[in-house]
C-alpha cells in the first residue's frame, strides 16, 4: 500500500487535524513505515499459533466481600457545618 498525499489528507480531515506543507511530508513517511511493517508481519507463517486472547495467564482474583465496623451515621454528621439528623446538609446549586 503507498501513502500518498490524498491518504494523509483523508486522515487529517478525520481526526481534525490541520498540517503543514513540512508536516505532511513527514507524516507520509510515518506512515509508510508502518505499513511497510504490517506487510512484513503479514509474510509470518501463522497457521499453527493460537490466538493470543491474554498476554498472561493471570485473571482477576476477587476479594471475600465482608461487612467491617466503619464509622457510624452519627460520628460522619459530627463534624458536618450543616446536618440534620440522618443527612448532610448541602446549599442548593440547581435554580429553576
Amino acid at each position: 500500500m503507498e501513502v500518498n498525499e490524498v491518504l494523509v489528507q483523508q486522515l487529517a480531515d478525520l481526526a481534525r487535524l490541520e498540517f503543514n506543507d513540512q508536516e505532511k511530508v513527514e507524516i507520509r513517511g510515518e506512515l509508510q513505515r508502518m505499513i511497510t511493517f504490517v506487510e512484513k508481519l503479514n509474510e509470518l507463517d501463522t497457521t499453527h499459533v493460537k490466538p493470543l486472547l491474554h498476554l498472561t495467564d493471570d485473571y482477576n482474583v476477587f476479594r471475600e466481600d465482608r461487612v467491617i465496623p466503619s464509622v457510624t451515621r452519627e460520628e460522619a454528621l459530627q463534624n458536618a457545618p450543616a446536618a440534620t439528623e440522618a443527612y448532610f446538609k448541602v446549599p442548593k446549586i440547581i435554580k429553576k
